[in-house]
């Protein structure tokens, strides 16, 4: 029997879009439930979808909530995709830096803790409010449990420490999912962080966009990453904000790549899927932009297929 585990990008708004018409188009080309998978890693966005997934939701109930459509006999899920989110720019921070103990540990020790780890013990606390993904969580699973597949890992960061915690993996510091995912979609100098037994957590991907490294050592056949972070192919945009954006996800792709060589050498195969330029066009230069939500996954439905497809033929 195959052993495939999926991993799933930190991505804001757009990026869960992007990933949800992903999702759909590997159920359509492998015919297979992205449910099933061995192993679930999810990172901010990709820690929700993580979590639906793992509380047995199929990628159908995911694609008809994006659409606004209530699948018959599906949980009721309340959260609004546009609203809820708290809109495409943050509220003002708290004044100061948001973690001394932060900056501390990256003085001490630069090697452990990653440039956007550093950086977000510098920017101020966020004051955004991460209770409706709290919420959203709620539908799918009872407070202060965890999802029913024994192997969904959410990815948050240590707020003062910079390390990165895994949730719900063996040795990990004992949360339910709500609180583990709200903490890994916490967006420093965005959302307010996320304490968990008297420590404080944030946003994953300021470690890494997908943690997928985290597979390595697990003797899996494949391992499918969709990363909205990452691309291997871009569009040209005209504007100074989008050009940033660009330049920043090369940054964040060649994370990335290094990361699927490590786990390609454990002979893992890895399977890997970000928005090519078609999908860099829809989502524009801002990932939290909920107005341009129904384009990127309109768009991600069609690219996500023909990539899949391609690298299929590729072997």
């Amino acid at each position: 029997m195959t052993r495939t585990g999926v991993v799933l990008g930190a991505g804001g708004v757009l990026g869960a879009a992007w990933t949800i018409g992903a999702l759909a188009a590997l159920r359509e080309q492998r015919g297979w439930e992205p449910r099933d998978a061995e192993v679930l890693v999810g990172t901010s966005a990709g820690s929700v979808l993580a979590s639906f997934l793992g509380c047995g939701i199929g990628v159908d109930v995911l694609l008809d909530h994006q659409h606004g459509i209530v699948h018959p006999g599906a949980p009721e899920i309340a959260y609004d995709p546009d609203a809820d989110a708290g809109g495409a720019l943050p509220p003002l921070p708290r004044p100061g830096i948001g973690s001394a103990r932060g900056v501390l540990s990256t003085a001490m020790r630069p090697w452990k803790v990653t440039p956007m780890g550093a950086l977000s013990s510098v920017l101020p606390q966020g004051r955004g409010s991460l209770e409706p993904v709290g919420e959203l969580v709620d539908a799918v699973c009872p407070r202060g449990a965890w999802a029913a597949h024994p192997q969904t890992w959410i990815v948050a960061m240590d707020y003062d420490s910079g390390r990165r915690v895994v949730f719900g993996r063996d040795g990990a510091p004992h949360a339910g999912l709500r609180d583990a995912v709200k903490s890994s979609c916490a967006i420093p100098g965005w959302y307010a962080p996320v304490r968990i037994g008297g420590r404080r957590y944030v946003d994953g991907g300021a470690c890494s966009p997908t943690s997928l490294d985290l597979v390595a050592g697990l003797e899996l056949d494949e391992v499918v990453v969709l990363s909205p972070m990452t691309s291997l192919s871009y569009d040209q945009p005209s504007t100074v904000a989008g050009r940033i954006e660009r330049r920043f996800r090369r940054l964040v792709t060649k994370r990335l790549v290094g990361e699927a060589k490590k786990v390609a050498a454990t002979g893992t195969k890895v399977t890997l899927l970000g928005p090519g330029a078609e999908d860099l066009a829809a989502i524009g230069a801002n990932m939290m932009d909920a107005r341009r939500r129904r384009d990127v996954l309109a768009t991600s439905l069609r690219t996500s297929s023909a990539a899949l497809s391609s690298l299929a033929a590729a072997g």
